[in-house]
């Protein structure tokens, strides 16, 4: 799961920084001159400006790390490869310290410290590197941290690639199928190859609709099908889906790569329209889990009152659970407390003709299907507490778009709604402090495309804390 990863690449980095203080720190004691060269060496991590002028340093780093490309994803990339960009980007940051050092002045920066400094420093994240990708590759082969993917075109570059990830399971790639024209495979070539086309170009949106798909790889001659090219990227754009065209489409032998390579020898251009993403995702992916388990337990006693009270005035189960749309058009199953009869579901079909909301979703202020204490559940929003218990298990997130029902998302007429799908939807958002069933679902989607494309953890902060006085107000419940 893409989250995962960004959780992932977030260690990496902080990784990557405590192992640069560490070996500095190291090297600086096993290379340091007796008496004074320690005294020097402890002066240095004492003094104020030292440790911002390291602090500054520790900045650098970072940056020539990532403008080598550690902190994209690496599925694709050798490990001989990997490793040596890790050997060229430790020589780069070792000058810098070098030219610092002389610059400056530091005596301490002298003789063995260099090489000593070079050689742990390469050696511990190598070492890293290794681990992570047999632990990772360990993961993968057993069907976990996928990514499903869907590749455009039909032509030897594109039977190639889906062979490799075939023999090569380790990289967590799930081939969904091909989309091309029907009549493109002149040679045969694609028919020979045995794998199964599962539309046409103009079938490229419903399938994007309708199938899990974290990322969508181009193969098609960018000339000769530029607008179709542009069109793809588009379509992808328009529902936040992850797009990887080869650079070699655009003849750019010696393009710098930017997101993920298609393997060692051609870079690739990934464009994504997920807002959260990297340190940021991490945090509020930590705030989550703590924030949930701590109201799990505070609320317990809340969990069990409420328990007693749907099973002793209402025949049926506690909780009622239902199939939604998750990150990426992924099905899970949702977790409420039980407010209406138990066949409800089947007797919504019977009151569509009163449906009170526009757009695809279902409302009716005065549902008959709603039991006397579910009415205060929904009016109170407590129906909505065990949703925290999807929180931990990761369906969920406390901000985010809310989770619409499968009935509903079959409704959707226009592929921008579907951008709300690239992060993890939540409970309460935008929309819910905004008057819910009050708010039209054009304004409603509208305020889920403000949410994705202006997030930040304040954000996130402001619509918790406006959250208790709206459900309080009990504004456009329904």
């Amino acid at each position: 799961m893409i989250p995962r990863r960004r959780v992932l690449l977030s260690t990496l980095k902080l990784f990557d920084l405590c192992t640069v203080v560490v070996c500095f720190g190291a090297t600086a004691a096993a290379v340091a001159r007796e008496g004074a060269g320690v005294k020097e060496f402890l002066a240095i991590r004492i003094g104020i400006g030292n440790l911002l002028l390291f602090g500054g340093f520790l900045v650098i780093w970072h940056v020539v790390f990532a403008a080598f490309g550690f902190y994209q994803s690496k599925r694709l990339t050798s490990c001989w490869s990997e490793s040596s960009k890790i050997l060229q980007a430790t020589a780069v940051g070792s000058a810098g310290i070098y030219l610092l050092s002389v610059s400056l002045e530091i005596s301490m920066v002298q003789g063995l410290f260099l090489p000593v400094f070079f050689a742990s420093m390469a050696a511990i994240t190598v070492a890293c590197r290794l681990v992570l990708r047999w632990v990772l590759g360990a993961v993968r082969r057993r069907g976990r941290n996928l990514r499903h993917v869907l590749i455009v075109g039909t032509n030897s570059r594109a039977i190639a690639f889906a062979r490799k990830l075939e023999v090569t399971p380790e990289l967590g790639f799930r081939l969904i199928g091909f989309v091309d024209s029907r009549e493109w495979d002149m040679a045969g070539e694609f028919e020979r190859s045995g794998y199964q086309l599962l539309g046409d170009m103009r079938e490229l949106p419903e399938l994007l609709r309708r199938q899990v798909v974290d990322e969508v790889m181009v193969f098609l001659p960018l000339k000769s099908f530029y607008e179709l090219n542009s069109r793809i990227v588009k379509q992808c754009e328009e529902q936040g889906i992850r797009v990887t065209l080869p650079s070699s489409l655009f003849e750019l032998k010696n393009a710098r790569v930017l997101a993920e390579a298609v393997d060692d020898e051609e870079p690739a251009f990934t464009m994504a329209t997920g807002a959260i993403e990297g340190a940021p995702a991490a945090a509020k992916r930590a705030i989550d889990l703590v924030v949930a388990a701590a109201l799990l337990v505070a609320l317990a006693p809340l969990f069990l009152a409420v328990a007693l009270l749907v099973k002793a005035t209402s025949p049926g189960p506690v909780f009622f659970t239902q199939e939604r749309i998750g990150l990426s058009k992924r099905r899970f199953r949702m977790l409420k407390f039980r407010t209406m009869v138990v066949d409800a579901e089947r007797r919504q079909r019977e009151l569509e003709h009163l449906n009170e909301a526009n757009g695809p979703v279902f409302k009716i202020r005065k549902d008959p299907r709603i039991t006397s204490v579910g009415a205060v559940l929904r009016n109170t929003s407590i129906d909505e507490l065990p949703q925290l218990l999807n929180v931990l298990k990761g369906d969920l997130s406390l901000v985010g778009p809310r989770p619409l029902p499968v009935r509903d998302y079959e409704g959707f007429e226009r592929d921008w709604h579907r951008r709300r799908f690239s992060v993890r939807p939540g409970i309460t958002c935008l929309w819910q402090i905004g008057g819910r069933s009050d708010v039209s679902f054009e304004r409603w989607m509208e305020l889920d495309m403000q949410y994705i494309d202006t997030w930040s953890l304040w954000l996130d902060l402001k619509i918790l804390c406006k959250t208790i006085p709206a459900v309080l107000r009990g504004a456009g419940a329904a």
